[in-house]
């Protein structure tokens, strides 16, 4: 098939490759001079406007649009409400939040064309071979026209179209709370081997763990690989910065009023990483200091270290 990729980033230039491997055409865009170039050493055809890649397709057109949330997203997808023609098809693979999609739907389906909210996962080496895409849209018929598409680039049993347009990308919200909790518990679980009396060896851990028990995962696969890297993980500091779906997913679940402790605590183990210090601490050592004489640390900039 023939399909414009819109966003050539990390994971646009590796479902480029990914998807000219698999026969089809594609027609890139990105700001980006250097993606550019690389789209075309992979064999795409660069356009230099979003107008122009869409105008080098044939009717009904696809277009998938590989951008990051929120207004990346958004304007783009205002901008082709505007250039698109009735039955012509837009695919949302990012993260973008369910309440976005299902209003980019209202959109384009106003003017008849299309919408499809894919969740994509797998990382970077998903997008290249063996994807998992969860696929949100209102037009079943649509949906078999473009399922081609995904059954080529995506690993066997590894596309699902779940039905209405936001179920896509909530699925996808859902996915990565819970993937916010399973790395959380490896982390911990490695933090607590560390502070142990026993001397570990990190990447043998993980590669036993990856070997026949129950945790075994592809994070855990991962965990290896990184220790195998750096056995102690000296060279790299513990922030662990968030792209949105955790909130959006503990969000959700507060509307709902459904318990989800282990995907909320996960969330705010990410935000506290961030600092490194908090005032919330401090607070709190210092209401201990008051009640029970219990004792504080000082600043560097104070008279003692201890209190």
């Amino acid at each position: 098939m023939k399909l414009a990729m819109i966003g050539l980033g990390k994971m646009g230039i590796n479902l480029t490759e990914n998807l000219i491997r698999n026969g089809n055409e594609v027609v890139a865009f990105d700001l980006n001079d250097g993606a550019r170039n690389d789209a075309s050493t992979l064999g795409a055809r660069v356009e230099k406007s979003l107008k122009d890649a869409v105008l080098a397709l044939d009717a009904p057109r696809i277009v998938w649009v590989m951008l990051p949330a929120g207004n990346p997203t958004n304007t783009t997808i205002d901008t082709l409400s505007e250039i698109l023609d009735e039955n012509d098809i837009v695919i949302d693979g990012g993260n973008s939040f369910y309440k976005d999609s299902l209003r980019h739907n209202k959109i384009l389906t106003d003017k008849n064309i299309k919408f499809f909210d894919v969740g994509t996962s797998g990382g970077m080496s998903g997008a290249n071979r063996d994807g998992n895409f969860m696929i949100g849209g209102d037009d079943e018929k649509a949906f078999e026209y473009i399922e081609p598409i995904f059954k080529g680039i995506a690993q066997t049993d590894g596309y699902l179209y779940t039905g209405k347009a936001g179920s896509g990308h909530y699925l996808k919200m859902v996915h990565n709370g819970i993937e916010y909790g399973m790395m959380q518990a490896i982390a911990e679980g490695f933090d607590v081997l560390k502070h142990s009396e026993f001397d570990y060896d990190n990447e043998a851990v993980a590669k036993v763990w990856q070997n026949g028990s129950v945790v075994r995962s592809w994070l855990m696969e991962l965990t290896q690989s990184a220790f195998s890297k750096d056995p102690d993980l000296d060279e790299i500091k513990g922030v662990m910065h968030s792209s949105g779906e955790g909130k959006w997913t503990v969000e959700e679940a507060l509307r709902l009023q459904v318990p989800t402790p282990v995907i909320g605590a996960s969330l705010m183990m990410r935000y506290r990483s961030l600092e490194d210090d908090t005032f919330t601490g401090k607070v709190v050592a210092a209401l201990r200091n008051e009640f029970g004489g219990h004792v504080v640390e000082i600043n560097n900039n104070g008279n003692k270290d201890k209190k």
